[in-house]
């Protein structure tokens, strides 16, 4: 530093101010529907009231005489122009190895109508609120047919169909594992657990509302779409190549600032495509934005499975076979990722962190008269260690031991890595002993007793509730997931340019919507290439400037894009170790790199990393013959296998046994993510997940009513947590590194909203005495738990 002292340490490890906040803090973000352009006009989204009907007529002529209307558009013009449906990513086969149904799903309704939301119509107008007020004179006749909005309804023999194309309205049915083997070992068990569960539905509502914004030159025959996404190269090329048919280089897409995601953004929506190709149409450019009860009934929902799980135990109490069977909800349309989500994301994990030795798990897909189903915060890992830690709780019950020793004699052992599970996936680091001890310890569980009494004279049930668990980041590689069904590479691009005076700009194809991308990735500069903070830019989020890239989900960024960018970084120093060695006059093999300086091994003699850059852009005095000039690199990271966080999640409740209100007085998280970047960023990511499992378990709940009508359609009907109903959340690490990337990292997006859920209902069941309750366990269900109680007997 200028006054010669240490300049702080600012690398991997190091807890770093976020760089991003000044911009969000201070008013300056750039999100999608801050951008206008010249000549800007605005669309109204007219959706189906019916959950299922015909589509008979529809009317726009009054509309389209309407003050500022520009244009009115349906799914008979769309079709006219031959634009495409909507295009699933991931095909799932039936147990007999035949394909999922796989139904067309065009952006705007042409004959049917199958939830409520669904695109009908588009009002393009001069300002948003000419276009609302002539989409109400816009006259369609429909003719309503019997609405299936439940798992329940579609599955019951003879139930109206969906989709023609779908008999029973099963999308697919798969399985994993053997059956005949795990039946075999129940006929064997000493033991057996059972338990039916409901992992509930949920509406992610991101603070920023999605929007679209297309524009199109028709000088150049270029289309631009700025959208809130978390993948705006997978949405490139599902929209330009199945949709509308524009060939990649004429289509850039642009995800600017994103206000949260948590899975609901990473799809590609039908208004994407509605307003680029009106744009088209029109030669001007068309923005939507959703309102936020538009976002409650358009939004990709969450979760929505109803499971039975049987767990097989020896007489010392180590579980010998699992066996589930799920019923996953896909809505009424395949979301772009949605079927893995109930399949490889969900019944691979259902090993967690056991050394079961066998395990069969069959999952049915069912089509609903509802929103699509797709992934959201955790997608599937979630539903896997929900349903595996309560079953484990319930293990315990019928062993009659505690809930940590069941724990501790089925863990996989520190000393098994690598441990291959039998549902395919192998694990390749962790301590789960490690991490559990650490949670008992700062959660102080030994003590728990004085504090159940203490709030026992207060006139409060109190209880406690513990969870291990697993899951899978960063899928991959390529080539095995393109193999059970993926229409995608999940590698992950970075390019790394160093400026003439030694700045540097990273290019990643990763995307930041909250997670502080800008910081940790920049930290990764600092670390290998000796750059101060302030002079690294991170660009991500833009495909006319990254070479590619495939997004951020799966807690990906730093176990995938962070790989690649070490890749890239090495790049830049073996070029720069050669132009060093040229300019200090030394063997290539001679010249070693560190700290942003490139010396001569055993000399005084040494090279700042923008001297070198310098001589690269000005090769006055440079190795011509052999490099060329310039200091930019770009690498590609597919992964060896996934990533595999773990941990072990405390929470403690007190229930009002009066009102049936459940407070969380206290959550201590202890997760295993691999090397951690940034603490204070890790703290963040897992208290926010962890608020996420609380709504989950306690608050949240989507509900359809017989009808198909949303009945919790907006924040008057589905309830969100509130900073009240968070607890002061105890965060702790404890570190295996990953042993197949480059970085050791794990990935720390989603453990917090995995952890938590079972964490929660494990408590209320404990306060409550009772073997389980469904989420959200609401004041209703609990007082109807407290009242079904048995009465203690009067003394004689």
């Amino acid at each position: 530093m200028p006054d010669g002292t240490a300049a702080p340490f600012e690398g991997i490890g190091a807890t770093v101010k976020r760089k991003e906040d000044l911009r969000f803090l201070s008013g300056r973000g750039q999100y999608t529907d801050d951008i206008s352009r010249p000549g800007q006009l605005h669309a109204y989204i007219i959706r189906s009231p019916h959950a299922h009907a015909d589509l008979v007529k529809v009317d726009a002529s009054k509309a389209r005489d309407a003050p500022g209307v520009v244009a009115v558009f349906t799914g008979a013009d769309m079709a006219k122009d031959e634009i495409g449906g909507l295009p699933c990513g991931w095909l799932v086969k039936n147990k007999d190895g035949s394909p999922m149904a796989e139904p067309p799903h065009p952006p705007l309704a042409v004959d049917r109508v199958r939830c409520v939301g669904d695109q009908v119509a588009v009002v393009i107008a001069a300002t948003r609120n000419q276009a609302r007020d002539a989409s109400e004179l816009v006259a369609i006749e429909y003719r309503a047919r019997p609405a299936v909005p439940t798992l329940d309804a579609a599955l019951k023999p003879g139930a109206p169909l969906v989709h023609d194309g779908a008999p029973g309205n099963i999308c697919y049915d798969w399985h994993i594992g053997d059956a005949a083997v795990v039946d075999a070992a129940f006929k064997s068990a000493a033991k057996v657990a059972k338990l039916e569960l409901v992992n509930n539905r949920l509406i992610p509502n991101a603070m920023e509302p999605r929007s679209a914004l297309g524009d199109y030159d028709p000088s150049t025959g270029d289309y631009t779409l700025f959208t809130t996404s978390q993948n705006p190269h997978v949405i490139r090329l599902l929209m330009g190549a199945f949709v509308l048919h524009i060939p990649e280089h004429k289509l850039r897409v642009v995800a600017p600032d994103v206000g949260g995601g948590f899975g609901s953004k990473i799809f590609h929506y039908a208004e994407e495509a509605i307003v680029t190709w009106a744009a088209g149409k029109l030669g001007r450019p068309v923005k939507w934005t959703a309102e936020r009860t538009e976002s409650f009934m358009s939004d990709a929902h969450g979760r929505d499975h109803v499971s039975l799980a049987e767990m097989a135990m020896d007489a010392n109490g180590k579980f010998l076979a699992l066996r589930v069977h799920t019923k996953a909800n896909m809505g009424a349309y395949l979301s772009t990722f949605a079927p893995c989500v109930p399949t490889y994301l969900y019944a691979t994990l259902l090993a967690g962190v056991y050394t079961t030795p066998v395990i069969y798990a069959e999952v049915k897909a069912v089509f609903t008269n509802s929103v699509p189903v797709d992934a959201y915060r955790g997608a599937g890992r979630p539903e896997a260690s929900y349903l595996l830690e309560r079953l484990v709780d319930q293990c315990a019950l019928v062993m009659g031991m505690d809930r940590v020793e069941i724990r501790r004699r089925n863990f996989v052992p520190s000393n098994a890595f690598p441990y291959q599970t039998p549902v395919a996936l192998q694990y390749d680091s962790g301590d789960y002993g490690a991490t559990l001890d650490s949670c008992l310890k700062a959660s102080d569980w030994a003590g728990f007793a004085a504090r159940k009494a203490e709030a026992a004279k207060r006139g409060r049930l109190r209880g406690i509730g513990i969870s291990t668990y697993i899951e899978a980041c960063g899928i991959a590689p390529s080539a095995v997931v393109g193999s059970l069904g993926a229409r995608a590479g999940l590698y992950e691009c970075a390019n790394i340019r160093v400026h003439p005076t030694g700045s540097v700009t990273v290019f990643t194809g990763t995307h930041s919507h909250g997670q502080g991308h800008e910081t940790t990735l920049a930290q990764l500069v600092a670390s290998q290439l000796g750059v101060p903070l302030s002079q690294v830019e991170i660009v991500h989020g833009d495909t006319a400037r990254i070479p590619f890239g495939m997004g951020t989900y799966g807690s990906r960024s730093l176990a995938v894009g962070g790989s690649a960018m070490v890749k890239a970084m090495d790049k830049i120093i073996a070029k720069g170790r050669k132009i060093a060695a040229h300019l200090m006059e030394a063997a290539v093999e001679d010249v070693e790199f560190k700290d942003g300086r490139f010396s001569v091994a055993g000399t005084d003699k040494s090279k700042a990393l923008a001297e070198v850059s310098l001589a690269a852009y000005v090769p006055h005095n440079y190795p011509i013959d052999e490099l060329e000039p310039g200091l930019e690199e770009t690498a590609f990271y597919d992964p060896k296998n996934f990533t595999f966080p773990g941990g072990c999640h405390v929470c403690e409740v007190e229930i009002d046994p009066d009102s049936g209100t459940v407070k969380v007085v206290g959550f201590w998280a202890v997760d295993d993510v691999g090397r951690v970047v940034n603490p204070m960023i890790v703290e963040g990511q897992v208290q926010g997940g962890v608020a996420q499992g609380i709504g989950q378990a306690l608050l949240e709940g989507c509900v359809y009513g017989a009808d198909g009508q949303l009945l919790s359609g907006s924040m008057l009907d589905y309830t969100m947590p509130r900073a009240d109903d968070v607890p002061n959340i105890s965060v702790g690490t404890e570190v295996t590194l990953c042993t197949h990337n480059p970085l050791g990292v794990k990935g720390c997006g989603e453990v917090g909203a995995i952890g938590s859920p079972p964490a929660v209902i494990g408590a209320v069941c404990d306060a409550l005495g009772v073997v389980h309750l469904d989420m959200p366990a609401t004041p209703q269900k609990i007082w109807k738990a407290l009242a079904a109680r048995p009465m203690p007997r009067a003394a004689e």
